[in-house]
């Protein structure tokens, strides 16, 4: 089959605290799942949003698949995330707060063969709390260098 496929959001670690995690399915065509599994996509700049009732994810970049001109899907197009209505209700609520945000963490191809984005409910970090996971790195990649 090959390499397991994992396509991760690093920056949101640096940008925001977060808070609560959510897997999820994803509506997708059939070019985007190729391309996913053929290692074609990005996380950076993505976020998601409600629109109507429904948790979408902008601006993850999943590659057109292969050489087919017929049936091109849009990069970047909103896709449609798959939770429980419970679910939804309870991120929508915390949403409300200020400074929440919902960030994409990760996309992996799960065991059943399907695509799955992993979830964050997050609070933006402030300047401060960035430098003082930058400290935090650095004092362990020199007590991982020692020990």
């Amino acid at each position: 089959m090959g390499a397991p496929v994992e396509v991760k959001n690093r920056r949101a670690g640096f940008e925001y605290h977060v808070l609560d995690k959510y897997e999820c399915g994803m509506v997708l065509m059939g070019s985007e799942i190729k391309s996913i599994r053929a290692g074609g996509a990005s996380l950076n700049e993505a976020f998601c949003t409600f629109i109507g009732d429904d948790l979408v994810v902008r601006n993850m970049r999943i590659a057109p698949y292969g050489t087919n001109v017929h049936f091109v899907h849009d990069p970047l197009r909103d896709r449609k995330l798959l939770l429980h209505r419970r679910e939804l209700d309870k991120l929508k609520r915390k949403l409300k707060d200020a400074g929440m945000t919902i960030v994409p963490l990760r996309l992996f191809i799960a065991p059943n063969g399907f695509a799955k984005l992993e979830i964050a409910l997050a609070k933006g970090k402030k300047l401060f709390d960035k430098r003082a996971s930058i400290k935090e790195r650095d004092v362990q990649r020199e007590m991982d260098r020692e020990g």
